[in-house]
């Protein structure tokens, strides 16, 4: 196995989104556990997952307010310092940039949660469609933007799709970056990979895998329970507390932000040509062996 270097923070990343500067002020703890997506991921459900082994199958815990987005700029970076720092439990905090836009702890765990994307374009499309004025009046008229505003999307979404691949992710961020850096340090021993499509075929199975590599064991006597606050229904039914503001930022509520949980919608829509394009793009970008983990969650 090639030894990795220890990825070094390089640039800045700032748009309606993001604010990257926090993690330069961000005082890590030993046991601090990172999850780690592009967007849509299945970043909630790995939030779910963590705070569970964290937490032993408690009912009620609010999951969004105990594991913050810590790059999103609302709100801003000095009130959510403070409040992360505050906190006594085991922090397990969420980020979507790539590893060069991050402070890299050698001692915190970091979870990555890949998904082919175009699942994540499917997932992507709902959360943007739905999103309400406040969620627009928060990203784009709060003070600190940097960038263009972001706008409501077009109505069809293999037109989305096409401008999200051709355009490097806009209007969000590029999947590439993400995709590519993350995969370049998937050996470094405090970095565990984990792909949505595992977590769905075998959630038992990758759950005992990040207990492990969280170093928490698992109260065996909760077991049944435990997996069942962590399936699809259940963070369906409690939406509320896993959903950042308990979804108020979407028509229809935290239900529409865990809105499917499915894959391969976009057999259905893409042409033959946009789905080439894509798995196309997918190898220049980050490889044969990183696109075909990402599409299907299999090392070869």
């Amino acid at each position: 196995m090639d030894e990795v270097d220890q990825p070094v923070k390089s640039r800045e990343l700032h748009n309606h989104h993001f604010d990257s500067t926090i993690w330069n002020d961000f005082i890590f703890r030993d046991d601090d556990i990172v999850i780690s997506t592009y967007a849509k991921s299945g970043t909630t459900w790995m939030q779910q997952i963590v705070s569970q082994l964290l937490f032993s199958a408690e009912e009620g815990l609010e999951v969004a307010e105990m594991s913050p987005w810590m790059d999103l700029r609302v709100p801003p970076k000095e009130i959510k310092l403070a409040a992360v720092e505050a906190q006594t439990h085991r922090r397990f905090i969420k980020t979507h940039l790539p590893v060069d836009a991050l402070v890299f702890s050698e001692k915190a765990k970091y979870i990555y949660i890949g998904r082919d994307g175009r699942d994540v374009v499917w997932s992507l499309y709902n959360h943007h469609l739905n999103a309400n004025a406040a969620w627009y009046d928060a990203l784009n008229n709060t003070q600190g933007r940097v960038g263009p505003a972001i706008e409501p999307p077009c109505s069809l979404i293999s037109q989305y799709f096409d401008g999200w691949l051709n355009q490097d992710g806009f209007p969000f961020w590029s999947l590439w970056d993400n995709a590519r850096t993350w995969w370049a340090i998937r050996n470094l021993p405090n970095v565990h990979m984990v792909h949505f499509a595992n977590l769905k075929s075998d959630l038992p199975g990758e759950f005992r895998r990040i207990a492990k590599f969280i170093g928490t064991p698992i109260d065996e006597s909760k077991w049944h329970e435990i997996l069942n606050h962590c399936s699809f229904e259940y963070m369906k039914a409690n939406a509320k507390k896993t959903v950042p503001l308990g979804g108020a930022f979407w028509d229809g509520g935290a239900e529409t932000f865990i809105h499917k949980g499915t894959n391969g919608r976009w057999r259905d829509v893409l042409s033959a040509e946009q789905i080439m394009n894509y798995e196309q793009r997918a190898e220049l970008e980050i490889g044969s062996e990183g696109a075909h983990w990402f599409a299907t969650g299999e090392l070869r």
